[in-house]
């Protein structure tokens, strides 16, 4: 199966649409979308702990919109560096500074402003000040090579229209026998041209 984008698909014009959809998510997290938010979808469906998301500011919980749950895949290392890759509103980095703990580290990486003035919130209003958050693409991280223990991310590869310079940023900042832990859609059939140039689908 094809991972490369049509050669007439307008990507910055994909990556305006997905900003301007989830900055929407981010100022209205309860309005009309055609996905599933907030923690209570996060826990009746995804495996979070529903307690533990309650005790989380609701700035960071409520615009959730992952598909699953990267944290079911293996524990988070004691005062490790954890990068969360379109981190939007903070609610996994959130959990990650939890778990790493206040000698540790959390990244939270998007390009949405609505998003990250929610996340910073968030994390403030939590007390975890070993979270910080930055506003980047996934193809070019202001991270230095060889520096996280972990890279997370819940349902935002999929986004992505070059894919491959996406893996390749994560394996660059990744540590010799650091991992990544991630969460996505795929599809399981070659999608059409047509399809695949249709911009709305792509911000699903």
């Amino acid at each position: 199966m094809s991972i490369a984008c049509p050669v007439n698909l307008d990507r910055d014009k994909l990556r305006s649409e997905v900003r301007a959809t989830y900055a929407k998510v981010a100022e209205n997290p309860h309005g009309e979308f055609h996905f599933h938010r907030g923690p209570e979808y996060a826990a009746r469906l995804l495996g979070y702990d529903l307690a533990e998301l309650r005790s989380l500011p609701q700035t960071a919980t409520a615009p959730f919109a992952g598909v699953g749950n990267p944290y079911m895949m293996d524990a988070l290392p004691s005062g490790g560096t954890v990068v969360d890759i379109g981190s939007g509103a903070g609610m996994d980095c959130l959990l990650a500074a939890r778990r790493v703990g206040p000698t540790g580290s959390v990244v939270g990486i998007d390009m949405t402003d609505a998003m990250l003035a929610r996340a910073r919130s968030g994390a403030v209003e939590a007390n975890l000040p070993q979270v910080r958050f930055e506003k980047a693409d996934m193809t070019g991280l202001p991270l230095d090579s060889g520096s996280v223990d972990v890279v997370v991310s819940n349902g935002v590869i999929n986004l992505a229209p070059e894919k491959e310079a996406v893996f390749n940023e994560l394996f660059r900042i990744v540590k010799p026998g650091g991992r990544l832990q991630f969460a996505d859609i795929i599809v399981g059939t070659e999608l059409s041209e047509e399809v695949r140039s249709n911009i709305d689908l792509w911000t699903g």
